[in-house]
């Protein structure tokens, strides 16, 4: 990509987004610690992120989220009137189960575990943002974040996010996200960080 430009204006994304944004999100977390362990393998792990961001985006989050991209990068967020909505219906269960295979178990405990932390306040989730690294440093995913926020702020709302990710703790914090706990996931997984945002 070196010598492209590539715009890091955000744009809603739409259905025929799909391939891209599953492969700017599958490069994006290929080293996150938390999808290291979902998807065990260095040699399938990017081909099964890839089917699993797409099914999230073209079933689940595109349906009922705010879902941005870039030409690099992609956000799903989930207002607080789209919440319920967005939980996975059976169809999309299955083929989670099915891109997960063995760890499929692992990752609805894990979902459930998070789940049973999340605030009962209204607000904005932030449920995935990444920039393909090939891109990383040109402002892909803080235009992302700026804008979502953007968004919780005009309606008054907090924004709630977790991260597997260290050394994403200080891009948040910058942009005004502050830890509420450290979770250590069932069945031996990594730390989760539990992060708010007040309205601004």
């Amino acid at each position: 990509m070196g010598g492209v430009h590539l715009s890091n204006t955000p744009v809603a994304a739409v259905t025929a987004d799909a391939p891209a944004v599953a492969r700017h999100l599958s490069r994006a977390f290929v080293d996150d610690p938390m999808m290291r362990w979902f998807f065990p393998s260095d040699e399938t792990r990017p081909e099964r992120l890839e089917r699993y961001f797409g099914t999230l985006f073209t079933r689940q989050y595109g349906l009922h989220g705010r879902c941005e991209r870039t030409d690099a990068a992609a956000a799903f967020w989930v207002p607080p009137e789209g919440a319920e909505k967005a939980v996975p219906d059976e169809e999309t269960v299955r083929l989670l189960r099915e891109i997960l295979g063995d760890r499929a178990e692992l990752f609805g405990e894990a979902v459930a575990a998070a789940a049973a932390h999340a605030p009962q306040e209204p607000h904005w989730y932030l449920a995935v943002v990444g920039a393909d690294p090939a891109a990383r440093g040109r402002g892909h995913g803080s235009a992302l974040l700026r804008s979502g926020l953007a968004e919780a702020d005009r309606a008054g709302l907090p924004v709630y996010l977790e991260s597997s990710k260290p050394d994403n703790l200080p891009l948040y914090e910058h942009f005004g996200f502050v830890v509420r706990e450290e979770l250590r996931l069932p069945g031996g997984g990594p730390a989760l960080w539990a992060m708010r945002r007040a309205p601004r």
